[in-house]
């Protein structure tokens, strides 16, 4: 990740949703977004989308009509997520950087991820715990350094703790 990475940890799927929603009409797409979950937050809060695919409409419905929460389940659903040792859950831009470095990649858990993107390790344990107790961590590649404020400011506007741009 680069050092424009910008991450906010959301205790609710709606609050993660408008997250996702407001990050998108900034000019982002479900391809900048990364989102990390448990599996078990995952089958609670997208069981419906899992089992009837409905996210893949959804997705073209967000992308056109700008539903929202649509892409917040394209990218959790439809996307490719990897799972990671300990039951968690990641998609978008970390996922494919995870898939890239191999399958091994993956053996250093949810914490090693956070901070092979540049987060340091107090936080990563903080949003350990966070997604560990039901939480949906946001992240996105600003596309400039003028970017990173707004969207830091967007993402603690919207109800994210412990935001932290890298």
């Amino acid at each position: 990740m680069s050092k424009l990475f910008v991450t906010g940890l959301f205790k609710t799927r709606a609050a993660a949703e408008a997250a996702v929603d407001a990050i998108i009409k900034r000019g982002y797409t479900r391809d900048d977004i990364s989102v990390l979950m448990s599996d078990a937050t995952k089958n609670k809060e997208f069981a419906v989308e899992t089992r009837s695919h409905a996210a893949e409409g959804l997705g073209i419905g967000g992308a056109i009509g700008g539903t929202v929460g649509a892409v917040l389940a394209a990218i959790v659903v439809v996307a490719t997520p990897i799972a990671i040792p300990g039951g968690l859950l990641v998609a978008g831009p970390v996922a494919a950087a995870l898939a890239g470095a191999g399958a091994g990649g993956a053996t250093g858990g949810l914490i090693g991820l956070l901070i092979g993107t540049g987060i340091p390790e107090h936080r990563a344990k903080v949003y350990d715990a966070g997604l560990r107790g039901g939480g949906i961590l946001l992240g996105v590649e600003a596309k400039s350094k003028e970017d990173v404020d707004k969207l830091a400011t967007l993402l603690e506007d919207i109800g994210a703790e412990y935001v932290r741009t890298e």
